[in-house]
Order: C-alpha cells, then sequence, then structure tokens
C-alpha cells in the first residue's frame, strides 16, 4: 500500500466513471473482449477493466479493440485466493504481465481449477447427464480459457437440468452443493505480495458478499492484508449488503485505501448489467499511476 496525497475516498456509489469489474469468454463471461469494450463505450463509461479469472490471455484483444475505439482501457485479473477458510478473490490491476511470480501462479491455479471442475463434473455425472466434453462444449476460447463452475452450470443448462446458470448456481454447483469441491489457491497475502512484485494494485472484490462465504473478511484480517500491501476494496458491488459498505469505507479511511466499484460483469452468463457500478475517475488515476504499465489508450 502506498500513501495517498490528494486522493479522496468516494462516500456515495459513483454515477459516472469506469466499470473495473468485468469478465469475458477467456474466463467464466460469455463476450468477446471486444464486445466489452464496444459496449463499453456505447454506454459512456470512461473507460473499462478487463478482469478474467486468473489469466491475461484476454488482453491482447481488448487492446486491439480500444486501440481500434480510441477508448481507455484498464488491464487486470481477478486472482482466487484464500484466507484462513474465507474464499478472496483480489483484483489485481496494471501489473506486469510478465513477472515470473505472477505468471507461475497463475498457472498453478488454473490447473487446480482445471483438476477441481473435471472432479466435480465426475461425482455430478453419476447422477446428472452431464460429462466433462459437455463441459468443453461450453469453452470459448480452447486452452487460453480459465475452466471452473460456470463452465459446468452452462453445460446443466444445456442439458436442461436448470433453464438458467444462475438456478445452477443457486442449485449443485453451489458451494453448499454436496459436489461441490474448493479450489486450492493461494493465500491473499501471497497474491497480494505477487502483484506487488509485479508492479500491480491489489484490491479485494466484492469483500463483504454473504453470499460467497459462511464468514467474510474480518477486520483484522483485512489489517494483515494492508500491512501486506494492499492498495484497495471493491465497496460499489452488488454483492456487498449496502449495511456493509459504511464498515468498508471506515476502513478505507483508516487504512488510506482506494475505494473501488465494478459490476462483476459476465455477459449473459450472470444478471449483473455493465456499468451498474463505476468507480470514478480519481480513483482510477490513483490506480494507473501507482502501476507498472500505463493506461491503454
Amino acid at each position: 500500500m502506498e500513501t495517498m496525497s490528494d486522493y479522496t475516498i468516494p462516500e456515495v456509489p459513483p454515477t459516472v466513471g469506469w466499470d473495473l469489474h468485468c469478465h469475458t469468454a477467456f474466463s467464466d463471461g460469455t463476450e468477446s473482449p471486444a464486445t466489452l469494450v464496444e459496449d463499453a463505450k456505447e454506454l459512456g463509461l470512461h473507460g473499462v477493466a478487463i478482469t478474467d479469472h486468473d489469466t491475461t490471455a484476454g488482453w491482447p484483444a481488448a487492446q486491439e479493440a480500444a486501440s481500434r475505439l480510441d477508448y481507455p482501457l484498464v488491464r487486470g485479473t481477478e486472482i482466487t485466493a484464500v484466507d484462513d477458510h474465507v474464499s478472496v478473490h483480489m483484483l489485481a490491476y496494471q501489473y506486469n504481465p510478465k513477472s515470473r511470480h505472477i505468471c507461475e501462479l497463475f498457472a498453478k491455479t488454473r490447473q487446480s481449477r482445471l483438476e477441481r471442475t473435471k472432479k466435480m463434473v465426475e461425482k455430478m455425472s453419476k447422477d446428472y447427464p452431464i460429462t466433462w466434453d459437455d463441459v468443453l462444449a461450453q469453452v470459448r476460447e480452447g486452452e487460453q480459457t480459465t475452466i471452473g463452475r460456470p463452465h459446468i452450470a452452462d453445460a446443466l443448462v444445456t442439458a436442461g437440468v436448470y433453464p438458467t446458470r444462475s438456478d445452477a448456481f443457486a442449485g449443485i454447483v453451489a458451494t453448499s452443493s454436496p459436489y461441490y469441491i474448493p479450489t486450492p489457491s493461494p493465500t491473499a497475502a501471497e497474491v497480494v505480495a505477487a502483484v506487488g512484485e509485479a508492479g500491480g494494485v491489489s484490491v479485494i472484490a466484492h469483500v463483504a458478499d454473504p453470499g460467497r462465504n459462511v464468514h467474510v473478511l474480518s477486520d483484522d484480517q483485512i489489517a494483515r492484508l494492508v500491512d501486506a500491501g494492499l492498495d484497495g476494496l471493491e465497496v460499489w458491488h452488488r454483492g456487498n449488503p449496502v449495511a456493509a459498505r459504511p464498515r468498508l469505507l471506515a476502513l478505507a479511511r483508516k487504512y488510506h485505501l482506494l475505494v473501488t466499484g465494478g459490476s462483476d460483469w459476465h455477459g449473459a452468463g450472470k444478471p449483473n448489467r455493465l456499468g451498474e457500478f463505476l468507480t470514478d475517475d480519481a480513483t482510477v488515476a490513483e490506480i494507473v499511476s501507482r502501476g507498472a504499465i500505463p493506461l491503454w489508450v
């Protein structure tokens, strides 16, 4: 974490700005990076970030679209982690994608995701009409895709078990399901260190979302991540209850953290609307100023 000079924490969700949490077909989204950039510009957003799970594979396509449309792009990744049995997703922005540590971390996590997904499908196939080939049929970018539970959900929808991906996630794909297997992941502190080593900015995604864990991260856990180098908290997100946001803002003020917002857009993969939560221009400028790579414009 760096000390901020003139940065002012936004106390209410911005009504204009950037969507800094978006997924494409290179992980569990349904649309291409080009569609992400095109739709963001058409909506009048000031800019957009690509943040696929545990990969940078979609960056080149997003960069090409941003250049073609003369539209600013923040490059990032949502990284899977854990902290004392709490699942933590870290948003990493503007880091050097060639950093050895972070590349090794991605490779290990993606392989773990793949093996875990195969095991889940093997368990489900005993009770439901789903095979591994059915799951692979949902993968849009081949070996570059980060494969996970959303692809299982889409296969179940195709098989007629559920009407939508969201219904599958409320059913046998849920973390409470007997078919669920956790993904072996690095600790959140390890991720913060790896992102910092790569010159990037680390932000905890949907920090207070009660739908993702039995217990959300405590103040003490967040404080330890601040000591490890954490830069910010994603406060403006539909998963964070309105009643929980004052606590997150108070922590941001206490530890001088950045406050971001994002839709967690997945195209047709989730009901989340592109641009439904935003990050203000000043916060984006602070992220870019700290990052190892420039804003793509």
